[in-house]
């Protein structure tokens, strides 16, 4: 009786997170291949403008990397129509506020005006892809820009290395072997005409979905829409490389020495399949099991019960080819790196040798309900949602019913996803420790 109610309730629940929060939209495309994406929310009177672009750090090539990220900030340098150092101005006098980011697999670009500037900020998006001034004061100026950003993020901030190197260990192919800030070196060495033919050959309407959200009319945006976007070029389509990865048969063991750390970090990874499977959601799940909140299975007993660890943590790094199921965390002396593996290793045996609760399950379940909530709380969060599954997923409904798909996962597909993809011999374990004192050799 009282699993019936339990059920009954979850039931309830899910019907009134799907009602709530449903979203609604409407899509079509553009004779030039630009994918539209419409949703009116009048409950605020603001709107938001953005463009998602299939382009990462994955479409570089190996001797030219971190050009994704570059134009991400040298896409603001100014167009034919908005003089170099005016984007921000004319955003910000208008009321207005803007940002960009890139991934492995797109960039991203957005407005959010007041609902009566529209218009500015779709002319602002269409410029941005039509008349982009790509020049060498520009670049040299982003260039700058990236290299401080790398070193506050990657060379001087503390355990900074952590995913270049898993990265450049787990793949040995695949352009996900590198960071989306790519080399120094390599945009230091690329001339113009190459800036100039990643932009020609990347940034054009039927590489990228544009998305209108918030408080707008619905004719009037697609007058704007075809007038400004309208009549921009199709681009030469993309044919993409694919690239194989030998499966990893036994332990991959690396090592790195980060001169910014006094206290060493247990590192491993494990190579999972792409963010569009059943089997991604699952490997999202098991995160939460082992470490999302006080009273997850990893930090309740490693950090609280034992005191083995000052941090903990595991997480599915999704990403459009592959993933990278990643665990981590800072061991509290007198214990170690490898004390902490074994701890983690027990905690995952017993995931993949035992089913979790139903008790366990509805947790989860309520867990991904209110992500769900939140990451379409806000229109910016719908609007982001919304290009990213059209352009990485291919279904923009998944905004809808995706969460329906974590509510089908059952008990014995964490245990039997766990046991495929979780094992010893499938990951690589990096040792990533402080700088050796040269003085006590």
């Amino acid at each position: 009786m009282k699993k019936s109610i339990m059920m009954l309730s979850a039931a309830l629940m899910l019907g009134g997170v799907a009602s709530a929060q449903k979203v609604a939209f409407e899509e079509y495309d553009l004779d030039n291949g630009l994918h539209v994406i419409l949703h009116n929310d009048p409950s605020a009177p603001t709107v938001v403008t953005s463009v998602m672009y299939h382009v990462g750090a994955k479409d570089e090539q190996p001797d030219r990397t971190g050009f994704a990220h570059f134009f991400e900030h040298l896409l603001f340098e100014g167009t034919e129509n908005i003089k170099r150092g005016e984007w921000f101005k004319i955003v910000t006098g208008n009321g207005g506020v803007n940002n960009a980011n890139t991934t492995e697999d797109r960039t991203y670009y957005y407005e959010v005006f007041p609902s009566n500037n529209l218009e500015l900020g779709l002319w602002m998006e269409a410029e941005r892809l039509l008349h982009p001034v790509i020049n060498q004061i520009g670049v040299d100026t982003q260039n700058e820009v990236v290299k401080e950003e790398k070193r506050l993020r990657y060379d001087n901030s503390p355990y900074g290395q952590i995913l270049p190197q898993v990265k450049k260990n787990m793949f040995k192919n695949h352009p996900y072997r590198w960071t989306t800030i790519g080399s120094m070196e390599h945009l230091d060495a690329a001339k113009l005409e190459e800036f100039q033919a990643f932009n020609k050959k990347f940034y054009i309407p039927n590489n990228a979905v544009l998305v209108v959200a918030g408080d707008f009319k619905p004719e009037q945006a697609k007058e704007w829409i075809q007038k400004y976007f309208g009549v921009i070029p199709k681009g030469t389509p993309i044919k993409r490389a694919t690239f194989e990865e030998a499966p990893i048969t036994e332990t991959i063991k690396a090592n790195f020495e980060d001169p910014n750390i006094q206290l060493p970090m247990l590192v491993t990874a494990y190579r999972t399949p792409s963010m569009k499977t059943r089997e991604a959601r699952i490997l999202d799940m098991i995160s939460s099991i082992l470490s999302d909140g006080k009273s997850s299975r990893m930090y309740k007993k490693i950090v609280d019960d034992k005191k083995m660890a000052l941090q903990i943590g595991a997480f599915n790094y999704s990403q459009e080819d592959h993933g990278t199921y990643i665990l981590y965390g800072l061991p509290q002396s007198p214990f170690t790196a490898a004390n902490l593996l074994a701890e983690i290793d027990e905690e995952i045996v017993k995931l993949q040798t035992e089913l979790i609760s139903d008790k366990d399950l509805q947790k989860l379940q309520n867990q991904f309900d209110n992500q769900y909530v939140n990451s379409n709380s806000t229109i910016e969060g719908i609007a982001s949602n919304l290009a990213t599954y059209h352009l990485l997923y291919g279904d923009v409904n998944l905004i809808n019913t995706e969460i329906e798909m974590y509510h089908s996962i059952t008990a014995e597909e964490i245990r039997e996803v766990a046991k495929k993809y979780l094992n010893p011999n499938q990951r690589m374990v990096l040792d990533y420790v402080p700088v050796k004192d040269k003085s006590q050799n």
